[in-house]
């Protein structure tokens, strides 16, 4: 393994969320060798998310790392435009609103701005990567040497790569060995998701915000983000017409919502809030709540109970230039921000796509060049992926701790 054709560089991925799938995608495309480590013992082992928004980096990465079928089956199961953005008071009164009047193509790559269902979304990225996704294989460590990577797992086990990619998210093992003075801040926040499926009755509960984009309800220290689910074409029938091969589930219309404020407002400690069941955090939203407009009060009661979780706002401080080796990382794994400005997924899709061009561009075949195309790549991740973090940062600070996340004001439908 110490001198590769660039055709034969072997690349272990840790984390098989949209990055390191994305990633896969692209470097199989360019006819590289590539296994993804996955902790999960499968895609469904633990609440995903619902509604993410993407833009034109995820829609430019995506046509790079996608084969055409992919793509072209990516863009069948967006969501329906969103055209506009409201911020609604807890009455229901419009207190802002937002048109799109651009008339740029909401699904083509470089103008990108649409919605997807985030189980849809990685069941595209996996069609085709069946062989090469391990699931179970928790990566715990690695050592480096002049032959390679050894990866280690939870079990005892090791693999062999010439470049291991920390994709394994915020947790990531792979970052604190890589860089174990990186810090991750708690911000205080959290968001609790929900998803009430769309029945004769629930959409009769709608404001009429809600039928043209994605919206925000204000409520001093407590806030809602929503945004319907409505895809452009169910995902069994697009794979059936688009790429066959690929094994996509049927997603039902919906209302994403999540209830965002610091975990104190929830009246129950951090601790207890992170742990709670399903059930718990339901109470807790329709709690939170509890005073606002009867309709809205209804679509969170309506809520699929058992698909209720928390999520931890989370957000990275930036790290100076590391010296690059044959490990990396990428998403969450080195720069996780707060769902302020829906950069996360975004920014993971393009660390994705720049990583893969920049190993497919590598000038020979030395272990030199290759931890050379590491380096360029980290120096460009660290400039936008950090300033992505610092602009989720100053979108919260902007509407003050304790307060409604900025992200129900700046995320785009």
């Amino acid at each position: 393994m110490g001198d590769v054709h660039a055709r034969d560089l072997s690349v272990a991925v840790a984390g098989a969320g949209l990055g390191g799938l994305c990633l896969a995608q692209g470097l199989r495309r360019s006819g590289f060798e590539v296994d993804v480590y996955e902790r999960d013992d499968g895609p469904d082992a633990r609440p995903q998310g619902y509604r993410l928004h993407l833009d034109a980096r995820a829609g430019l990465a995506l046509e790079q790392c996608l084969p055409p079928g992919l793509l072209a089956l990516f863009q069948a199961t967006c969501g329906l435009p969103s055209r506009r953005f409201t911020v609604l008071s807890p009455r229901l009164r419009v207190l802002h609103e937002v048109v799109d009047a651009s008339g740029q193509d909401p699904y083509a790559p470089g103008t990108l701005s649409t919605s997807v269902h985030r189980r849809t979304l990685r069941e595209v990225l996996g069609t085709g990567l069946a062989d090469r996704i391990h699931h179970g294989r928790a990566v715990t460590g690695y050592a480096v040497d002049g032959q390679g990577v050894q990866v280690r797992f939870a079990d005892g086990d090791t693999a062999r790569a010439d470049l291991l990619v920390g994709a394994d998210g915020v947790h990531s093992a792979v970052r604190r060995q890589l860089l174990p003075h990186a810090v991750v801040d708690d911000t205080g926040g959290r968001a609790l998701y929900g998803r009430t499926p769309l029945t004769e009755r629930t959409r009769a509960l709608l404001p009429p915000a809600l039928l043209h984009g994605f919206t925000a309800v204000v409520g001093g220290r407590t806030g809602v983000a929503a945004g319907l689910v409505r895809l452009r074409e169910q995902p069994p029938h697009a794979a059936a017409r688009l790429a066959p091969e690929a094994r996509l589930s049927p997603v039902p219309d919906y209302l994403m919502w999540a209830v965002s404020a610091q975990a104190r407002e929830f009246g129950v400690s951090e601790a207890a809030l992170d742990r709670a069941d399903p059930t718990t955090l339901h109470t807790l939203a329709c709690r939170a709540v509890r005073n606002w407009h009867p309709q809205l009060r209804e679509l969170v009661a309506a809520a699929d109970v058992a698909d209720t979780f928390v999520a931890v706002i989370r957000s990275a401080e930036e790290l100076p230039a590391w010296r690059p080796s044959r490990v990396t990382l990428l998403g969450d794994a080195i720069h996780a921000m707060s769902p302020a400005r829906g950069s996360g997924a975004n920014t993971a899709l393009q660390d994705a796509a720049l990583l893969c061009r920049v190993l497919t561009e590598r000038r020979d075949d030395s272990p030199a060049a290759l931890v050379a195309a590491v380096g360029a790549y980290e120096e460009r991740m660290r400039d936008y992926g950090f300033a992505a973090v610092a602009a989720s940062r100053k979108a919260e600070a902007e509407t003050g701790t304790g307060r409604l996340a900025s992200w129900l004001l700046r995320r785009l439908g």
